[in-house]
């Protein structure tokens, strides 16, 4: 259940681009860690290393927490690309902040959610980027067994996939993205950055990701 975001999803869209924290390779595909061959790449970290637009994707992703989800108590980054992301806004917004590890810790405690937290408090997931859905309401399951209430998630990017749509919906987890798919492939084609021909290659790989195999 995607929720319309009320950031500047274009500017965002953008300066992604510009970071290079996305990459389009229509024609020279690659290829991601599920075997899924793609003419796209996201790696939100690489924002990281540029303050200023660090800095406004931040802004942007505390606007939408602030506007959106006014209830949240406790922000959970996501290990490990959107535990930075939720320090952040956490910082800013002055609220509690936790993550949740990929898995319980070997060692010591053995915690798979770090940080300090009370059961029934609603809770908000920031993550860097939706796909499937399948890793992000891992983690949503972890914080509901906690007994938190999960609020809702809030990411800078997802890919549209109508499978991660249902997920969300099924799992009853509304969502929101700082900027999309289809937004980036506009801000892209607008930017010369790719040819029309390639926002065709681009689109409908999004219609069947895991049985693309490039361009023939």
């Amino acid at each position: 259940m995607a929720t319309s975001a009320s950031t500047d999803q274009k500017a965002v869209a953008e300066k992604l681009l510009q970071t290079q924290a996305i990459r389009l390779q229509p024609k020279e595909p690659f290829t991601w860690s599920s075997g899924w061959k793609s003419p796209i790449y996201c790696d939100n970290r690489k924002v990281l290393s540029f303050p200023y637009i660090r800095d406004f994707i931040k802004s942007e992703m505390c606007n939408t927490i602030f506007e959106q989800f006014p209830d949240a108590a406790v922000l959970a980054g996501v290990a490990t690309a959107g535990i930075p992301w939720g320090a952040m806004a956490a910082d800013q917004l002055k609220l509690p902040y936790i993550y949740v590890r990929p898995k319980p810790k070997e060692h010591g405690l053995g915690n798979q959610i770090e940080g300090s937290f009370e059961k029934g408090q609603k809770v908000l997931v920031i993550e860097d980027l939706i796909s499937t859905g399948k890793s992000s309401l891992g983690v949503v399951e972890v914080l509901r067994q906690a007994g938190l209430e999960v609020d809702g998630m809030v990411s800078i990017f997802t890919y549209e996939f109508d499978i991660a749509r249902h997920a969300f919906e099924k799992a009853g987890v509304p969502y929101i993205s700082l900027t999309n798919y289809s937004t980036l492939i506009s801000v892209a084609l607008e930017k010369k950055m790719i040819q029309p021909e390639e926002e065709a290659i681009l689109l409908n790989w999004r219609t069947d990701p895991a049985n693309w195999r490039g361009v023939s």
